[in-house]
Order: structure tokens, then C-alpha cells, then sequence
């Protein structure tokens, strides 16, 4: 019996000790990539696009329509509350589908959520917001793009969603956090490593924008814009 506690004892030290050595690991692995820019000098373009966080979460904000791609075509004004048609911009975030839909402020939050989102084990959502303008500040910076790269932009983008087989992206009734907003069904999983802010990074990589080298918090993206 003294054997088995103290085997028992031995093998709970050691996985406290992973624990605190991953979370260690993963901190210091956060703070150097995202200090590590990636496409320091872009092409300047005509197209505005920005990047827009709330504090925690960051959105790809682009123009509605324009010869490259009109989005009404996939994101319905139709599937808001509003319906209101005079939207000249729309913001594109990805992430975990239940800390989307069952979690709209922080004390919703299940521990159940919470571990399948941070283990791989949920699945996701594109969440798209209508805007007629937004105002610049720290949490909202337009970026000028080349029609070349916003065109890699769109790409990136449509292939964050999910589609039926005749191409439609796959609109979820009934879930929304305003009057102007939607969501649709995602494509990949959410992870400690792949998280709402590593797919915006990668947006701004795929439009061969100023990024950092990997981050999964705001604070990587905006860094790169100071």
C-alpha cells in the first residue's frame, strides 16, 4: 500500500511539473514569435482593408464588394436581423464553433468548452459582422493592399468556410451577437496553438501583409503595426 502512495504521489509531482514546464514553454514561445515579424515591407495597394480586435479577438475587415470579389454573392444581408443592404465593409473572424455560439460573455463559459477548444476537440465557425464605416484607433488599423494580394486575401478567406457540395457556404439560423451580423459553419479545429487570432495572423500572411512570425493573442498582430 506505502508503494502504490508513493508511486501515486511520484507520478502526480511529475505531471504538475509537465504541466507548469508546458505552460512555461508555451509563454516564452508566445512572447519570441510574436516579436518576429514576418513580410516587414509590403506592396502598397488601393484596396483598404483593416484589422479590428475588441480586446481579445481579431476581426478582417474588407470591402463588401469591389471588381475582385462581391461577397453579398456568399454572406446574405438577408441572413442579419437588420437586413440592412448599405453595408460598405465586413468583418471575417474564425473560431471554436462553442465558444462562438454557447459562450457570449466570458461567465457563459463551460470548462467542457473550454478544454475541447484548447485540445482540438471542437469544431469552428466563420463569424462575418456588416459595417458602413469604422473608425481607426489602436484597436482598428486600415491597411492598403494591392488588388494581387487581396485577391490572396479572398482566397484564404472562402477557404475557412465551409461549403456544401454546390459551393454555398453553410449558414447557421438563428445565432447572432447583434443586428448585423451572421455566422456560417468553419473549416478546421481550434487549439492552444491555432487559435481565433493565429488564423487573422495568417490572413495578414496569405495578403503578404506585415504579420508576426505566430501568435495566438491580438497583441502579436497589432504589435507588428505599432
Amino acid at each position: 500500500m506505502a508503494k502504490k502512495l508513493k508511486w501515486l504521489l511520484r507520478f502526480t509531482l511529475r505531471f504538475m511539473a509537465a504541466i507548469v514546464i508546458f505552460v512555461v514553454v508555451y509563454l516564452i514561445a508566445v512572447f519570441v514569435l510574436y516579436h518576429i515579424p514576418v513580410n516587414t515591407n509590403p506592396e502598397k495597394g488601393e484596396i483598404p482593408i483593416y484589422i479590428n480586435t475588441n480586446g481579445v479577438h481579431t476581426d478582417i475587415v474588407v470591402p463588401v464588394h469591389n471588381e475582385i470579389k462581391d461577397w453579398r454573392q456568399d454572406i446574405l444581408f438577408e441572413h442579419t436581423l437588420s437586413k440592412d443592404s448599405t453595408a460598405r465593409f465586413v468583418a471575417f473572424g474564425w473560431g471554436d464553433k462553442g465558444f462562438y455560439l454557447d459562450t457570449p460573455e466570458w461567465s457563459d463559459l463551460k470548462t467542457s468548452t473550454a478544454f475541447k477548444a484548447a485540445f482540438y476537440l471542437g469544431t469552428s465557425a466563420m463569424h462575418t459582422r456588416f459595417y458602413n464605416s469604422l473608425a481607426e484607433d489602436d484597436e482598428c488599423v486600415r491597411i492598403m493592399i494591392t488588388k494581387t494580394d487581396y485577391a490572396d486575401l479572398v482566397e484564404y478567406i472562402e477557404n475557412s468556410f465551409s461549403h456544401t457540395v454546390d459551393r454555398k457556404v453553410e449558414y447557421i439560423e438563428g445565432a447572432h451577437y447583434n443586428r448585423y451580423d451572421a455566422f456560417y459553419e468553419g473549416m478546421g479545429r481550434y487549439s492552444l496553438f491555432y487559435t481565433c487570432n493565429t488564423w487573422a495572423n495568417n490572413a495578414l500572411k496569405a495578403a503578404h501583409q506585415k504579420a508576426a512570425l505566430w501568435t495566438p493573442y491580438d497583441k502579436g498582430i497589432f504589435y507588428q503595426y505599432k
